[in-house]
């Protein structure tokens, strides 16, 4: 990639982040309303996601990750966002062809019989051909684009520094988003759907995992091809397991297809190992047969089984009220962030989860509990990225089966193939059965005599040290607004100063941003400090 090409994304993705934190300023210090705000991240979504379209690359890749951070995100920005289809013009077949003889050291011809150059399907990183074996097995072959790694680089020097921008200049309460956390997820996300091979071996283990599995289809690889910049499998032909068309066939029992589809899925959630994070309807296909397809595994998540431990625990600290062992069970998953106080988040969770929906209802304590809910979003908790792929694998799927079986209660569908999996999972019924009956209403006549003579009191003492928290954190938002304020007249002078050609003005606009910086850098320790404080004293 040329070097003016390179400056020329930087500053497209630069100036379009400066100018979003001005604007976002902006409405803060003009006090606009809510609508207004959600209006705006509407627009700067549309904005996002154009000014991907016209730098495509890795920029998409990055677009749909934000997508499904809507729990860090606006709702208004992850809304434009969230269609975002990979779709880009294929390369020209020269410049794959130069790619694969790199890759292979030999000439296609050495490798393959042949391969149709006309490309099937192209996306930011990878596209995808038709080809045939040297004994005639037909192949999908992709091949990482020419110059991607180049613009990968160029694209993260780029993100590197607006996160370092967001960390310490974004209007959010410091330490809630861990955006060099955030930063890295991305990071490692994409790397990993650089590395064909790292795809070769997924698949491999996907293959294995559900080799005795009846009604499942996991293509071939064929290693001696493979290399980090290319992956060949063996081809399918089928239809997307949603297509009317393939779900209209006779031999097609739509209520088994979902459940049979259900079973697939359902392990990769629930047992340690990989699963499948994209499992789109293009990554999901029919065969004529009936057989349900995999494809593509670029990206996937992973749950250790220390991480499924430590989510049995979690549901163990809830059910039996345990708010102590769940916390823990948060903070070993990577839900809390490093500052996080595991006493407050005791706390919290034991006020938020004591009260049940039937003793809201009677004490009408519905606003209360929305205040809770408020809180715990202001709490230094960050979902880790595996877990964010793990719940949107779940929702694409039950989307999936709401279309293949739409006459259908989605419940009637999971409860069986559950159930099937709970026998198998060796868990033990009876202890199972114990926790459940601990959690039941005539189990829990204490607890809840407890909780109910505690709300009112519980409720009170949240609202108040909410209102005065509000009250600080206004304080040192008011005096950072200041300091903005101070910064934007400085950049104004500056502006002017350079069309004037004015030196002193240039130069006191100058000294003038660069005590804004300080000030407002003061006013942000200032903050930190505080919340730290207000962490340890346990005060919400």
């Amino acid at each position: 990639m040329k070097t003016e090409r390179k400056l020329w994304r930087m500053w497209k993705v630069l100036s379009l982040a400066l100018s979003i934190v001005i604007r976002v300023y902006w409405y803060r210090i003009t006090r606009k309303s809510e609508k207004e705000k959600d209006l705006l991240w509407e627009h700067i979504g549309q904005e996002f996601k154009d000014t991907l379209f016209e730098l495509k690359g890795v920029l998409i890749k990055v677009g749909q990750f934000l997508s499904i951070r809507a729990d860090l995100l606006p709702n208004g920005f992850v809304s434009q966002i969230q269609d975002l289809i990979d779709h880009v013009p294929p390369s020209e077949w020269e410049e794959i062809e130069k790619v694969l003889e790199s890759e292979w050291e030999k000439p296609i011809e050495g490798m393959m019989h042949s391969i149709e150059p006309t490309a099937i399907a192209s996306a930011s990183i990878g596209e995808v051909y038709r080809g045939f074996l040297p004994d005639g097995t037909k192949v999908a072959v992709k091949v990482q684009r020419p110059s991607i790694e180049s613009i990968v680089k160029t694209d993260f020097r780029s993100l590197a520094i607006i996160i370092w921008f967001a960390d310490h200049f974004a209007p959010v309460p410091k330490g809630f988003i861990n955006f060099k956390k955030l930063y890295q997820e991305l990071k490692e996300v994409i790397e990993r759907e650089l590395d064909f091979q790292k795809e070769m071996e997924s698949a491999q283990t996907f293959r294995q995992r559900f080799q005795e599995e009846v009604g499942v289809k996991i293509p071939e690889v064929y290693p001696s091809h493979c290399t980090p910049k290319v992956l060949v499998m063996e081809w399918l032909d089928g239809e997307r397991i949603t297509s009317i068309e393939a779900l209209s066939q006779p031999s097609i029992n739509r209520d088994e297809l979902s459940e049979r589809l259900f079973r697939l899925f359902l392990p990769q959630w629930l047992e340690p190992g990989i699963f499948h994070a994209d499992p789109h309807s293009g990554n999901v296909l029919l065969l004529k047969d009936g057989t349900i397809a995999l494809l593509d595994f670029g990206m996937i998540g992973e749950i250790s089984r220390k991480d499924a431990a430590h989510f049995q625990e979690l549901l163990e600290g809830i059910l039996m009220k345990n708010y102590s062992k769940a916390t823990k069970a948060l903070n070993q998953l990577g839900f809390l962030l490093p500052d996080a106080d595991e006493e407050l988040i005791v706390k919290l969770l034991e006020d938020a989860l004591s009260l049940d929906m039937q003793q809201m209802k009677e004490m009408d304590l519905f606003t209360a509990k929305k205040e809770i809910n408020d809180l715990f979003k202001t709490l230094p908790v960050q979902v880790p990225t595996r877990f964010i792929f793990l719940g949107r694998s779940f929702v694409t799927i039950e989307g999936m089966i709401h279309i293949i079986s739409p006459d259908q209660e989605t419940l009637s569908i999971i409860k069986p193939a559950f159930m099937d999996w709970l026998k198998k999972s060796g868990t033990s019924k009876w202890e199972l059965f114990y926790k459940w009956m601990n959690t039941q209403p005539i189990f829990q006549i204490v607890h809840h005599v407890s909780d109910y003579l505690q709300a009112p009191k519980k409720m009170l003492s949240l609202q108040e040290s909410q209102q005065y928290n509000e009250f600080e954190f206004r304080i040192y938002e008011n005096k950072k607004k200041h300091w903005v304020y101070i910064g934007l007249a400085g950049m104004a002078g500056i502006i002017s100063g350079i069309y004037l050609d004015h030196y002193w003005l240039t130069s006191g606009a100058i000294a003038l941003d660069a005590v804004s910086i300080i000030g407002y850098a003061a006013a942000s320790a200032g903050q930190r400090k505080w919340l730290k404080k207000t962490k340890r004293n346990k005060v919400i």
